[in-house]
């Protein structure tokens, strides 16, 4: 009997640990992020667009977390683009969702318009999130073309020349 009952707590004593084991492999994860080179490339791609296109912007990607990665201005674009473009980028990783998608749910007098007063969020066209391989790996934003549309075409065109990086 005594050896059925170290049998039975030994095979007690693997399990537990074998599902601590687990437990703790399950308490990280772990994320892709973009390198600063793969950022500045989407920069700008995303910036030569808009000054094909005739239009003078600022660009920024930031990674999943809201954290600038790169930025660039061109040479006409104004003041406030660089801190536009950088906000919309962050709203778009912050709430998971391109920003164009965030205009018209959280306009004045909707359910979701308190989402306008958090500090930092910018609803306006022009803020995409980048995805690799199904996971957010962070947002462009473009700022200084006339209207959202075109920013968000343009930022497009910034993801379009990474994604073959990105795949995976």
């Amino acid at each position: 009997m005594k050896s059925k009952v170290k049998i039975f707590v030994m095979a007690l004593v693997i399990s537990v640990t074998a599902s601590l084991a687990q437990a703790q492999e399950q308490a990280l994860f772990t994320t892709k992020s973009l390198t600063p080179e793969t950022a500045l490339r989407a920069v700008n791609a995303a910036m030569q667009k808009c000054r094909a296109d005739g239009y003078q912007v600022a660009v920024a990607v930031v990674d999943r977390m809201g954290n600038l990665q790169a930025m660039l201005r061109d040479r006409f674009a104004g003041a406030h683009t660089p801190e536009t473009a950088r906000r919309k980028a962050w709203t778009a990783t912050s709430f998971r969702a391109n920003t164009s998608d965030l205009v018209t749910p959280t306009q004045a007098g909707t359910r979701q318009s308190g989402v306008r007063h958090v500090p930092g969020a910018l609803m306006l066209g022009g803020g995409l999130l980048i995805d690799a391989g199904g996971s957010s790996v962070g947002a462009i934003g473009v700022s200084g073309a006339p209207d959202g549309v075109i920013d968000d075409a343009c930022a497009r065109a910034g993801i379009a020349a990474i994604e073959d990086d990105i795949s995976f």
